[in-house]
């Protein structure tokens, strides 16, 4: 009886080198958005790949994942560098993010759970809370993304918070830019602004809702392009 010959396995990638991808990603980001390389910075792959002890295909790999969100630019003989923010970028961007939180915001009003209005009440309290002390714009930045980002969650529609993610490192971007230009212009706004719109997805009625969403990032808006050379 003749023995069967085994066949060969497939031939699958290495599970290691897409997370050493994504780890560098995610490294890449933090660093873009602690702003250790501004808008506009060069992202050298043989540099990148040494301070993060990683191959250089794996930080190849990791800047197309930025470049997917929108977080940096690739051009041809120009390499890789971080998005440079333009009035004609943040026109794009708050556009689509005007019409996402909108959606987001109705959608949360009607399915969003005590827990859900909870934690918003608490992102509320800790903007004021560093209000109170020593201010910092990163951290009253990164409290209004999550803030944000728990009103998708509120909302329960996974191809929303797709969207939403599609372009959420950019607004990162922005509000940090927008931050960097007119401080106090965001912080005498932003502990005011999410709460009213955390109040309104508890008892508000649908326009108004949706109108307060919109006007919260119409307002950003506004203040960036004001404040942008």
């Amino acid at each position: 009886m003749r023995s069967r010959v085994q066949p060969d396995p497939p031939a699958f990638g290495r599970a290691s080198r897409r997370g050493l991808a994504d780890e560098s990603a995610d490294r890449i980001r933090e660093a873009i958005l602690a702003g250790e390389v501004p808008p506009g910075g060069p992202l050298r792959e043989v540099e990148l790949a040494a301070a993060l002890g990683v191959s250089r295909g794996s930080v190849r790999e990791g800047l197309w994942i930025l470049e997917r969100e929108g977080l940096v630019r690739s051009a041809w003989h120009r390499g890789t560098s971080v998005i440079d923010i333009t009035p004609e970028d943040v026109r794009e961007v708050y556009a689509v993010r005007a019409a996402l939180d909108r959606l987001a915001a109705i959608t949360a009003r009607e399915t969003a759970t005590e827990n859900h209005l909870a934690e918003l009440d608490a992102l509320v309290a800790a903007m004021a809370a560093e209000i109170a002390g020593t201010p910092a714009g990163a951290r009253l930045v990164a409290l209004d993304i999550a803030f944000h980002d728990a009103v998708y969650t509120a909302a329960a529609n996974r191809r929303l918070t797709e969207a939403w993610r599609a372009v959420r490192s950019q607004v990162h971007l922005f509000q940090l830019r927008r931050v960097a230009l007119g401080f106090a212009h965001y912080r005498a706004r932003v502990v005011d602004e999410h709460r009213e719109l955390a109040a309104l997805l508890r008892s508000g009625d649908r326009d108004t809702v949706a109108r307060t969403a919109e006007e919260h990032v119409n307002s950003a808006h506004r203040g960036l392009l004001a404040d942008l050379p």
